[in-house]
């Protein structure tokens, strides 16, 4: 199975970040088009798209710890101009946050505004219950109706879980849905249920302990860009309960095509994300903090809670 890269040129980063969104979606709208083409092509003939990105932690972008909303507001750019779809980007409310809450501190309304897209609080939409085989046994998951009418697309960012284990696409998923299985069999059953097209994975900047500039996207079928983000990780996919699950579900073996000038570099790579734990919510890592108030008094923004209690 084949998974495309393709590598970003981000000129005059500051501290690994450029803060001009207007640069940002120029510089990626030629790789995510690079990376997704083949994909926007075979998609089916459906006039709803729902874009699920890595957007329910208030930290900014430039963390690496959520999906960049640049990323997301190409994408979704690209697949309106090679589909002539509706395009949603959906999340849910969680435990920690609301997730329009969370996604205006990310910046998302004003990126998808500029493409007409909607945002979306999956909390409010209504549920069908789908039984799916998981571990050998039935499992119930109940799922937002958007994402079994409408074509779904994962765009996780490139960081760890809480636990250690690989974000990905199939993780992202199973926050979506809900059941009465622990997180790593809900993210099984929600992928089983939803189906998703492709994953697109956020590489710009990813996590791995802090913040890293990797400027680069992956793309392809979701339980194996999980596998590849794995052993980024310097994991075996074997030794993660959800990728070990999935790793049937079609070809194991994994190839990295790149689709731009230059290469990935896996092997740097994954040397600087080995190390990478995920800062919990409610007790941020002092990089996090520092980027994100160093960002908010440079461009305005405003600062999530959590930060503002620890001035």
């Amino acid at each position: 199975m084949t998974v495309r890269a393709a590598t970003v040129d981000l000129p005059e980063r500051r501290g690994g970040w450029t803060t001009d969104m207007d640069r940002r979606l120029a510089t990626l709208e030629s790789p995510v088009r690079s990376v997704l083409e083949p994909y926007a092509d075979s998609l089916p003939a459906a006039d709803r798209i729902t874009l699920a990105p890595d957007a329910h932690y208030p930290f900014h972008p430039s963390t690496g710890i959520v999906t960049d909303p640049a990323v997301v507001g190409s994408a979704a750019a690209v697949l309106q101009a090679q589909t002539g779809a509706d395009i949603t980007v959906a999340g849910a409310t969680d435990d920690n946050i609301a997730f329009d809450r969370a996604a205006s501190y990310l910046g998302y309304p004003s990126v998808l505004e500029r493409f007409g897209v909607e945002l979306v609080d999956l909390a409010d939409e209504p549920r069908r219950d789908r039984v799916v085989s998981v571990a050998d046994q039935q499992l119930s998951v109940s799922v937002p109706e958007r994402l079994l009418e409408s074509t779904v697309i994962a765009v996780p960012t490139l960081r760890p879980t809480r636990d250690g284990s690989v974000a990905g696409g199939m993780r992202t998923l199973g926050r979506l849905v809900t059941s009465v299985a622990d997180a790593d069999q809900t993210a099984v059953g929600a992928t089983r249920a939803i189906e998703p097209a492709f994953t697109l994975l956020d590489a710009t900047t990813a996590y791995g302990g802090d913040p890293i500039a990797a400027d680069t996207l992956f793309a392809g079928p979701t339980p194996q860009i999980d596998a590849l983000a794995a052993s980024l990780f310097g994991r075996s996919p074997e030794t993660d309960p959800v990728c070990r699950q999935t790793a049937g579900d079609d070809d194991s073996s994994i190839t990295v095509e790149s689709v731009t000038g230059d290469p990935a570099d896996l092997t740097s790579l994954r040397r600087r994300l080995s190390d990478g734990e995920l800062p919990p919510p409610d007790d941020t890592h002092p990089a996090v903090s520092t980027a994100y108030r160093l960002y908010a008094a440079v461009a305005g923004d405003a600062v999530p809670p959590q930060l503002e209690q620890r001035r």
